[in-house]
């Protein structure tokens, strides 16, 4: 296995992880945005006999005066071939290997894979509980992406549908959707909640010369009062669900199953295949554990392993 790092380009690297429909935190717009947020970003290709295999994007974290770093492959590698158990194993030893930092580093992944023989880490290993995220699989048909919905679900939906609620598209400049964060910022800290920070927002939208490709925004009115929000980043052929806010009148009328299911359609008519819902913790938040894992889509659980 061969690494380089660092010198793979732009239009690869989108060309790859669109055609992997992969995570955001694989996206090559995600890393030049925590850069621009003061991250070390590292980026290797990984190649076979000289032909690519794999992408991984690692954000680095520096202790003791730089001395001293931790790095995560979150959600990732990207693989672009299908490998074997041990072909994955040799291409986690060739990045550790090979990562250009000083001796003294942790190096982390947290790979988007069942546990087993092909998923080339050793269990052993393990450094974190497994967290769990919903992923949507939109190439299926809309009636069919309706009919696996959970009864209940898809009842509160029709209900959402017949009601006062309109759902409009939210333009891409900040003063347009800026609501929806300072609503997001202000949930996390009543609940104690973490998330992106509010710059990631500005730097990454405009990402891209056409911010529209890189984020959707839905609002539902009733009349001229706004009752409810969400806010999806698009990457390549897959969408992350990131800032959802609901006011009392928009739960009463279930507005966030209409604006979820507005999103699907605009997502599917953007080209995006994989709907990411984002993580589901059922102890801490088992409502909306329950409203993503409800939508039928597959749930997938990665944990931490040290390479």
């Amino acid at each position: 296995m061969k690494v380089d790092w660092d010198q793979v380009d732009l239009a690869f690297w989108d060309a790859q992880h669109a055609a992997a429909a992969a995570p955001l935190q694989q996206d090559w717009a995600y890393g030049s945005t925590m850069k621009a947020l003061g991250v070390h970003v590292l980026r290797a290709c990984v190649s076979q006999d000289g032909t690519p295999v794999a992408l991984a994007q690692f954000m680095v974290r520096r202790f003791v005066g730089d001395s001293l770093n931790f790095v995560l492959c979150s959600r990732g590698p990207v693989w672009l071939q299908v490998l074997s158990g041990d072909d994955k194993a040799r291409a986690y030893q060739a990045l550790r290997r090979t990562l250009p930092l000083g001796r003294l580093r942790w190096v982390a992944t947290t790979p988007e894979e069942p546990a087993g023989a092909e998923l080339g880490l050793s269990k052993w290993r393990r450094v974190m509980t497994g967290h769990s995220t919903v992923l949507l699989d939109l190439t299926a048909s809309l009636d069919t992406l309706r009919a696996q919905l959970d009864k209940r679900w898809r009842h509160r939906l029709g209900g959402a549908e017949a009601s006062a609620l309109t759902v409009h598209r939210v333009g891409t400049n900040p003063g347009q959707y800026r609501w929806l964060l300072d609503a997001e910022m202000q949930q996390r800290e009543q609940r104690g909640l973490h998330g992106l920070p509010l710059q990631f927002f500005d730097v990454y939208v405009p990402s891209r010369q056409q911010p529209g490709q890189n984020m959707l925004t839905l609002r539902a009115d009733v009349g001229r009062d706004r009752v409810a929000g969400m806010m999806f980043l698009i990457h390549g052929e897959a969408a992350t669900y990131h800032v959802g806010w609901n006011s009392d009148a928009g739960r009463d009328l279930h507005a966030h199953n209409l604006i979820l299911w507005r999103g699907i359609e605009a997502l599917r008519e953007r080209g995006v295949r994989v709907l990411d819902l984002g993580g589901v913790n059922t102890i801490r938040s088992a409502g909306i554990a329950r409203f993503k894992m409800s939508t039928g889509g597959r749930v997938v659980t990665y944990a931490g392993t040290f390479i």
